[in-house]
């Protein structure tokens, strides 16, 4: 039968503000499709691209939905569900459109393809701050990028939620995580996550301080969340035949390239991992084996009480003063 659900919608491109809380009507599952009650919801950067119409794609208005990441339990399921049932613990797998099957909201409708189990003895709160950082961390870092013990990573934007995931996800493979962050508070927060060093870019340069900290040579990977000119200046502080894997937009202006060749740059999306069957069971054992063995430790930089705190918790993230995921919890 059909449920009632309070939504987080948008019907206009703009800033925080012109989300709304509606109530909506969901069908009955389809035959592949899962009904999932929200416990908790965790933030992504796109989610405010999205919103502000600066993601690599446009939302259908009115009535856009956002949201990747969602930690709930299913509560019903189509007749050829066979991977879920009532009362397990899910997560959304972030392999959808936002504007059409974003999470935001205390219930939705998702294919089963777009749901994976819970991790083992995470609440939601945390479950919710797990899955989209850590696989992008994983699949840019150890499956694109082949990440070995003792090379030099330079992770930019490290506070973010998948900054300090990478932070976490070349510590566990042996290398040595360089961190940059704008201010000086974040500092000792990033080295107790296991940056080897941290490069506060407001007092110093990128290239200067990261030469120094690996003895001339450089960094081996580049992990880059800001693209546009950034990425150019990025290129003298790599090494010789370095990556760069950029996974992000925050700056609007066109990427340039780096010209200190030879280099390789690759552009990642998740959606290389999770969205295949097989790719989603890799990430899950990756994550579950991290979680349990305590080297990836998600990081809640605030938690923001029900779904009316959307735009609240926005602001904040579009802030950039917070460290690790903003969770709103339903």
């Amino acid at each position: 039968m059909p449920t009632t659900a309070r939504s987080v919608l948008f019907h206009e491109i703009g800033g925080p503000d012109v989300f709304t809380v509606e109530e909506t009507v969901l069908p009955a599952p389809g035959p592949d499709e899962v009904l999932v009650r929200i416990e908790a919801l965790g933030l992504n950067r796109a989610e405010a691209m999205l919103r502000s119409g600066t993601y690599f794609y446009q939302p259908t208005l009115p009535g856009a939905r956002n949201g990747y990441e969602a930690a709930g339990v299913v509560t019903a399921a189509g007749p050829e569900v066979t991977a879920f049932a009532p009362g397990d613990l899910v997560l959304s797998a972030a392999n959808f459109r936002l504007d059409t099957h974003g999470v935001y909201g205390d219930h939705v409708l998702l294919p089963q393809s777009a749901l994976v189990p819970r991790p083992a003895g995470l609440d939601a709160v945390t479950a919710a701050a797990v899955w989209l950082t850590y696989t992008t961390a994983y699949g840019a870092l150890v499956e694109r990028g082949r990440l070995a013990a003792g090379q030099r990573v330079l992770i930019t934007g490290a506070s973010s939620g998948v900054g300090t995931a990478a932070i976490q996800v070349a510590r566990r493979a042996g290398a040595v995580p360089i961190a940059t962050t704008r201010t000086e508070d974040k500092r000792q927060a990033l080295l107790d996550l296991g940056a080897e060093h941290v490069v506060v870019t407001g007092r110093e340069e990128v290239t200067e301080a990261t030469r120094r900290v690996t003895g001339g040579r450089g960094a081996d990977i580049v992990l880059d969340a800001i693209g546009g000119p950034y990425l150019r200046e990025l290129g003298p502080a790599a090494a010789e035949d370095a990556l760069f894997i950029s996974y992000g937009w925050l700056s609007e202006r066109p990427t340039e390239l780096p010209m200190q060749w030879p280099l390789t740059v690759h552009g990642y999306n998740n959606l290389i991992l999770t969205g295949s069957p097989e790719g989603r069971r890799r990430a899950a054992r990756y994550l579950a084996a991290g979680l349990a063995d305590g080297s990836l430790r998600p990081v809640i930089g605030e938690v923001f009480d029900g779904l009316e705190r959307m735009a609240d918790a926005h602001r904040l993230m579009e802030s950039n003063t917070h460290t690790g995921k903003i969770v709103v919890r339903v």
